[in-house]
């Protein structure tokens, strides 16, 4: 079976999900797709902390974990149907890896409540835990890379093919078609660090949403 690996870059409610194999220095982009990990019709799924900010603590705290769990389950059940048509096209799956944000650790609910720029950036850990917890789930090796380091991980897994690679991955989206946006190239290559023969070297710059 060839190897494959699994990229993800979230946004409120749903993620940009790329499985991709590299053969030879060829990229093959085997499947593409947008998850949505928030139940249709649920108010407030999409920004749950939002919604948060306008209950009582005990409210708040429930209504999170009904959405933790709802997104949870969603994910799960998104990677794992991806996971499965993967292996039946006899590709495996030898890890997954996360994009996530620059920001410091949250601090608790009450604080990250009483800050409109704290709620954004706990909707983006939300629903990027969802998809790492997917996985886990999995039983996938889970990496998480930085955005703002996705360049140098690249550069650092290929050595002096990493620019061939950034414009082969950008490339893409001729043959691909629509949607080939920054949320697939990213994911994509993010996925590529993974399967590259020099891959431990850029786990110095890895990352763990912890908790």
């Amino acid at each position: 079976m060839k190897p494959a690996a699994i990229g993800i870059r979230s946004h409120s409610g749903w993620g940009a999900v790329v499985a991709v194999s590299n053969s030879a220095g060829s990229v093959e982009v085997i499947d593409r797709r947008r998850v949505a990990i928030t139940v249709p019709g649920t108010t407030g799924a999409n920004q749950p902390y939002h919604l948060a900010e306008h209950l009582g603590l005990p409210e708040a705290e429930k209504f999170l974990a009904n959405c933790r769990a709802a997104s949870a389950r969603l994910a799960l059940s998104a990677i794992g149907e991806l996971v499965g048509e993967l292996r039946d096209r006899k590709y495996r799956v030898v890890g997954s890896v996360v994009l996530l944000a620059s920001g410091r650790p949250l601090p608790a609910l009450s604080g990250i409540l009483a800050s409109h720029a704290l709620i954004h950036a706990a909707e983006g850990e939300f629903f990027r835990r969802a998809f790492w917890k997917a996985c886990e789930g999995l039983d996938l090796a889970v990496t998480g890379f930085r955005e703002r380091d996705l360049d140098q991980c690249t550069q650092t897994a290929f050595g002096n093919a990493g620019g061939r690679m950034q414009q082969q991955v950008s490339a893409l989206g001729r043959s691909l078609g629509p949607p080939w946006t920054q949320d697939q190239k990213m994911a994509t290559l993010a996925a590529l660090v993974l399967l590259a023969p020099n891959r431990s070297k850029s786990f110095s710059r890895q990352e763990s949403l912890g908790g």
